[in-house]
């Protein structure tokens, strides 16, 4: 079968101001699921993109696809200042294949598996598949060929009697074949954000803003990849695209420490890769060891989100602090540059708790200090089930266009007052 994949994301700034142009790496592992299957595969990418439905027309007739799969990246941009929906370029993207063709649409991605019943009706396509979708759409392009399409794929959403159901949740992968780049511009990738994104592994969705967060993560990977694995793929990358940089897809690199160390010394016995890295951190549990093994590993820049949520366990913000003053202080022993997040107008915050942050971001030194104002809020949090008690949403289908929560002790000022702040500061955003 011919199958036309599209990666609709052409949002190029992180919150608005910071140029991130991630590489659709999950789309990548996609096709080469697809191709491993014997289909001919076809990728759209509309990052760079002049005219993104000409080019959607233009490669729906040319490649004439019999499966058409839509890769939705992202929900927002996570910016109270200047909020940005992602979702009506993936709905245009779908409107001009269904003027064309008669081909199946089926969406999936990041931000479709994280509320795929609301997008999958926004959205409207043929079906969906929410999770980890390699292997899984690779499945459904053999079933849909052979017609023996049945609905009983783990992840797969579809409508029936008029509703919107998904099936037993979301399907897994194991990220064991390959990512096919071919149909990429990894040169233009090469130069924009990050990184060219490799996964070592994945935990949950969200990236973990808490000790407890990172204890659940640690217990519930959905992907550990084999380190020999993600060391060959770094050294692939280097030899055939010439990379001298790459972004290790990892919600929390230094959880467990002991992956994270082993990687290290994996990477630091290859001496023959001489790729540099970026990852994020969890600000807790920042061994000084493992940092000094991911200095000299090659790392160059390690990105930390903010505290954000509830207090379960009664603390106040000062001992939330701790562990983060403590992880920017270690990164600056080692000479590790470091970006951190920092959220304003959470749950519970006042004018106090804003100032003992402030004093916080005036103590360290990061490469740049992103301070974010109000909570995005996103579907299975705390703070959603807070937004919902107090009328702000009704329920978390609401969640598919951008939503913040601010805290009403700081909604009146809160804004003059960080521009103001971030005006004195050269390496201090505000969104």
């Amino acid at each position: 079968m011919r199958v036309l994949l599209i990666a609709t994301n052409r949002h190029d700034r992180l919150m608005s101001r910071m140029v991130a142009r991630p590489l659709p790496i999950g789309l990548a592992y996609v096709a080469g699921a697809l191709a491993a299957s014997q289909h001919e595969v076809k990728t759209l990418d509309l990052m760079f993109s002049d005219d993104y439905l000409g080019d959607v027309e233009r490669a729906v007739k040319d490649f004439q696809p019999g499966l058409v799969g839509i890769s939705i990246r992202n929900l927002g941009n996570h910016s109270y200042l200047d909020p940005q929906w992602a979702l009506p370029i993936s709905k245009e993207v779908i409107e001009k294949v269904r003027s064309i063709t008669d081909a199946k649409i089926v969406c999936g991605g990041p931000a479709f598996s994280i509320l795929p019943k609301p997008i999958f009706a926004y959205m409207e396509p043929d079906l969906g598949i929410a999770g980890d979708a390699a292997e899984a759409f690779a499945q459904l392009a053999d079933n849909l060929e052979s017609g023996d399409f049945h609905h009983d794929l783990p992840g797969l959403v579809y409508r029936q009697d008029g509703e919107v159901v998904l099936n037993g949740g979301r399907c897994a992968s194991a990220f064991t074949i390959p990512p096919r780049l071919d149909d990429l511009d990894m040169h233009k990738y090469a130069q924009a954000g990050f990184g060219i994104g490799i996964v070592t592994k994945l935990g949950s969705f969200y990236y973990p803003t808490s000790a407890a967060d990172a204890q659940a993560q640690e217990e519930s990977w959905r992907v550990i990849r084999p380190i020999d694995e993600v060391v060959a793929e770094v050294r692939d990358m280097e030899q055939r695209y010439g990379l001298r940089k790459v972004f290790f897809i990892d919600n929390a690199f230094n959880i467990p420490t002991a992956h994270a160390k082993e990687l290290c010394q994996a990477l630091i016995a290859a001496d023959n890769i001489k790729t540099h890295w970026n990852t994020c951190l969890a600000p807790f549990d920042c061994d000084p060891e493992l940092l000094r093994l991911m200095k000299q590993a090659g790392c160059a820049l390690v990105i930390m989100g903010g505290m954000r949520g509830e207090r379960h366990d009664g603390s106040g913000l000062s001992e939330r602090l701790e562990p983060m003053v403590e992880a920017c202080r270690r990164c600056e022993e080692q000479d590790l540059h470091y970006t951190i997040s920092v959220t304003f107008g959470e749950p519970g915050d006042t004018r106090q708790t804003v100032e003992e942050k402030l004093d916080f971001l005036r103590s360290i030194k990061p490469a740049v200090a992103n301070l974010r104002i109000g909570v995005s809020i996103l579907p299975g949090t705390d703070v959603a089930v807070q937004a919902i008690a107090e009328g702000l949403i009704e329920d978390e289908a609401d969640l598919i266009k951008p939503t913040f929560y601010l805290s009403e002790a700081v909604r009146n000022w809160i804004v003059d007052d960080l521009q103001a702040e971030v005006a004195k500061y050269p390496r201090w955003n505000l969104f």
